[in-house]
């Protein structure tokens, strides 16, 4: 919960529009501010002060603790000009809330941690349990001292500064070690606990058991995703809080699922109670990887539990990220996230150009010209398989005629995929021309390269006697001159002759061009791969200089 106090009117008015974007997130505290930032300081995870950064520091001062107790601490100026990260910029996530309220209100974030000021990723921030010098080692990073990556698990991360070899590490493990004299370990949550356990198996027996197999095989509890079992057992108490206080999911499988996996040590028991010849090493092994702990049982006498452990590899992530039509303001927020949190990026050097800016330091740069687009979609998807976050960039919708489609088809469920959706040519075109996409509308690619001309003239003839409003991707090169013409000789053989046709060339980018003209005054000559060509249906107009395609309603007919 993020707790909101002001002092004035402005503050409460810039407070008030906080609680009503966030009603699930914030509580407004009242009454006098010393108590309030007090109650909320000890009832809340975060706070937004609308309040001088003097006043909040002399205010919380006498509260704080620790860096990793202390709830994270947002300032806002009475003018609504800067939302500054005051306490717990990292482990109290007040750098990340002083960029969402700085969005929301149209405040500047002030973020002065010193990875953040450089744009490195902050050790504690990576979502990973840290441990040792962490302080040290992100001196070092900030300095630019050599640190060594030790990866005993492949987990992908965000871009790092590291080298083969130097006097601070950075070890990623699930082994249960201590951090070395200048050196973090990041704790992966590589490991999977498969667990069994008679009705009424008290949560202490299950407990010990899980904490000792693995202190004894050598394996952090830090490390494990989640205790994993059979749907009969999803509300058995004694697995149900044991993962609580472990404080990761219980994950169940059907007894069909766990049936069907290959395991060491199968038993008719647990095929008699619940129709599975094993719980706690099917359950573990049930999505793959390496068992490192066989079926233990309990040393209680009957033993009531069971339990197996599994290393899971590390699943690489790919992103495939619209870039949108070239202007920055139009790149969603979610691709910017994206982009800063791959350790790889692949793409189109022109495109690759667009964003360079906005990438992470050490962020590692895959770019090749145009007509590789197979070739960017393998190196994507292998960077991926070898455990890597890697952005694979396009323009406008990644999911439109761009990488999205290449890449999938490559892909397979060894990886993670996440698509990240962007503003399409054929919108920042409409934008630009009025509303003409105000109804039906379809895409088509004029480009015969990959797709015969005998199935994109069906298509447009089809869009013809549908009555489509056609926005043409691809319309004209030097090596391909007379599709365009032939398409709107289509058209023109189902629309009047003055039906209005928008043109817009390099859409949100400085060279900007757009005009409207009519199917018959159109001049192809005039068109070219950087131009989108809008083509409107037998209902669009021109009105005031716009295009716009009703959307049809009845009460919008006019009267007979």
């Amino acid at each position: 919960m993020i707790g909101l106090i002001s002092a004035t009117a402005a503050g409460a008015a810039a407070r008030d529009r906080l609680a009503a974007a966030w009603p699930d997130r914030t509580r407004v505290y009242e009454g006098p501010v010393g108590d309030a930032v007090r109650a909320a300081f000890a009832q809340c995870e975060q706070l937004v002060c609308f309040l001088a950064t003097g006043a909040v520091v002399r205010l919380v001062a006498p509260l704080l603790s620790g860096k990793t107790a202390d709830p994270g601490v947002v300032c806002v100026d009475e003018g609504g000009r800067f939302a500054v990260s005051l306490v717990g910029g990292h482990a109290g996530g007040a750098n990340e809330l002083a960029r969402e309220v700085g969005e929301l209100l149209g405040a500047e974030p002030v973020v002065t941690t010193a990875t953040d000021a450089v744009d490195l990723p902050g050790l504690d921030t990576l979502g990973l349990p840290v441990e040792g010098d962490v302080a040290g080692v992100s001196r070092a990073l900030l300095d630019g001292e050599a640190v060594a990556l030790r990866a005993e698990v492949t987990w992908p991360l965000p871009p790092l500064p590291v080298t083969a070899g130097g006097s601070y590490t950075i070890r990623l493990t699930d082994r249960l070690v201590e951090a070395a004299e200048r050196e973090v370990v990041l704790r992966p949550p590589s490991l999977v606990v498969g667990v069994g356990a008679s009705k009424g198996a008290p949560v202490e027996e299950v407990l010990g058991l899980v904490e000792g197999v693995l202190r004894e095989a050598g394996l952090s509890s830090a490390s494990v995703a989640e205790l994993a079992t059979v749907d009969a057992k999803a509300g058995e108490p004694g697995l149900v809080e044991a993962a609580r206080r472990l404080g990761v999911p219980l994950v169940t499988y059907s007894a069909g699922e766990l049936a069907g996996v290959d395991v060491p040590n199968p038993s008719d028991a647990p095929l008699a109670a619940v129709g599975t010849p094993s719980v706690a090493e099917a359950a573990a092994l049930v999505r793959g990887g390496e068992l490192l702990v066989p079926k233990r049982k309990s040393a209680a006498s009957p033993a009531m539990a069971t339990c197996a452990v599994v290393r899971r590899p590390g699943r690489g992530r790919l992103a495939v990220v619209g870039l949108g039509p070239g202007a920055r303001d139009l790149l969603t927020p979610r691709a910017k996230a994206e982009l800063r949190r791959a350790s790889v990026l692949v793409g189109l050097d022109q495109y690759v150009d667009q964003i360079r800016d906005l990438l992470r330091p050490g962020t590692r740069i895959l770019e090749s010209g145009l007509g590789a687009e197979e070739e960017r979609a393998r190196t994507a998807v292998e960077e991926a398989r070898g455990g890597q976050a890697v952005a694979l960039i396009g323009s406008g919708d990644a999911g439109v005629y761009a990488m999205a489609s290449p890449a999938l088809a490559e892909a397979s469920d060894d990886i993670d995929v996440v698509g990240v959706p962007g503003v399409t040519a054929a919108l920042a075109a409409g934008a630009i021309l009025g509303a003409p996409l105000g109804h039906d509308h379809v895409s088509i690619s004029l480009s015969d390269l990959h797709t015969p001309w005998e199935v994109i003239e069906r298509r447009v003839r089809a869009a013809a006697e549908a009555d489509l409003v056609v926005t043409f991707y691809n319309p004209r090169s030097r090596g391909r001159d007379w599709q365009l013409p032939k398409a709107l000789d289509i058209l023109a053989g189902h629309r009047a002759p003055t039906t209005p046709v928008g043109v817009v060339r390099n859409a949100s980018r400085p060279d900007e061009s757009a005009r409207l003209t009519t199917l018959t005054a159109l001049d192809p000559a005039t068109v070219d791969m950087m131009t989108v060509v809008t083509v409107g249906n037998t209902a669009t107009r021109e009105i005031a200089g716009r295009m716009v395609t009703p959307r049809g309603y009845r009460w919008q007919e006019e009267p007979e």
